[in-house]
């Protein structure tokens, strides 16, 4: 059974259609990640799959559970963590976990000792007794995180949860990611980095104009742009024009140079490559970089949506 599903999801706002007709499921224990354009529906489905909206059309379950009829229930088994940090300003971090942990039936000492387990998991001990005013963006926003886990949920709904973090930061919010899910907790994933899908994903469903126009694991979709790319860089860049001969001899193609001593040729597999992995070392051509990758994510939704990165 998936940790959540959705089917045939419509929601429309007056004229606008949100949604129109969205499939979206997850294993449980992975993360799908959802990217989509500004105004693609993302937000819309997080929030109707944490019984926050109702659809107009389709059915969504969490656990089983059915998300209209048993909405209590499915609460009880879900953290959300919106695009912006919702923590009470006026109160400390621990007294944020602790109201949290106790709005959530936690008993008074349980509560507590909830709130420093996740202050300490946060790296929010040394500021747990300030207010939440005199904390940085990336304090609140991992406190933010933090109040999503209180009750310990089965699956967690993260909406852009790195959206103006610094690299540092978010670095750090991956980490912990990546933790959630090996202690077998499921995540659905909205993000405005490419990268950051491409990181923690195990599935990806790209969303345009209120419908799902791909979905795969990271390395499927970038096959949609096409095969691989070879990238040389000599190690003398004097070089530089013999390796990109070779290039062109054995692939039939004409190579391109990205950047500085660098150039690349697409190519149609692994043994493409290795010839030219012997090509070169026959010719004495020593590399500084030498690899076979395949498109980023940032082509693939290029190729799939026309606009050059995910949106909010």
């Amino acid at each position: 059974m998936n940790a959540f599903e959705a089917e045939g999801l419509v929601k429309r706002f007056g004229k606008t259609t949100a949604l129109a007709g969205i499939d979206l499921a997850a294993r449980q224990g992975s993360v799908l990640a959802v990217l989509g354009p500004n105004g693609a529906g993302k937000t819309t489905a997080v929030r109707i799959l944490a019984t926050l909206l109702r659809a107009d059309a389709g059915s969504a379950t969490v656990g089983g559970l059915d998300v209209v009829r048993h909405a209590a229930r499915v609460r009880r088994l879900i953290g959300l963590t919106g695009q912006y940090a919702s923590v009470d300003e006026d109160l400390t971090g621990r007294e944020n976990l602790v109201l949290i942990a106790r709005l959530l039936d936690l008993p008074g000492n349980q509560a507590k000792q909830r709130a420093a387990e996740l202050l300490t998991e946060f790296g929010l001990d040394a500021a747990a007794d300030r207010r939440c005013k005199t904390y940085s963006g990336g304090m609140r926003r991992r406190l933010d995180l933090a109040a999503s886990l209180v009750g310990r949920p089965d699956v967690i709904f993260l909406d852009e949860p790195t959206t103006g973090l610094d690299p540092a930061k978010r670095e750090d919010v991956w980490t912990i990611v990546r933790d959630l899910v090996e202690d077998g907790v499921t995540v659905l994933l909205t993000t405005q980095y490419l990268e950051e899908a491409d990181a923690l994903a195990d599935d990806i469903s790209v969303i345009d104009h209120g419908k799902v126009i791909a979905h795969g694991s990271p390395a499927q979709l970038k096959r949609i742009v096409g095969g691989q790319t070879a990238l040389v860089r000599p190690a003398d860049p004097e070089r530089l024009p013999e390796a990109e001969s070779i290039l062109a001899r054995l692939s039939g193609r004409r190579p391109e140079r990205p950047g500085r001593g660098v150039v690349t040729v697409p190519v149609d597999g692994d043994a493409a490559f290795a010839e030219i992995v012997a090509a070169l070392a026959a010719s004495g051509i020593t590399a500084a970089e030498l690899s076979l990758h395949l498109p980023s994510l940032d082509e693939v939704f290029f190729t799939l949506t026309g606009q050059r990165e995910a949106a909010a």
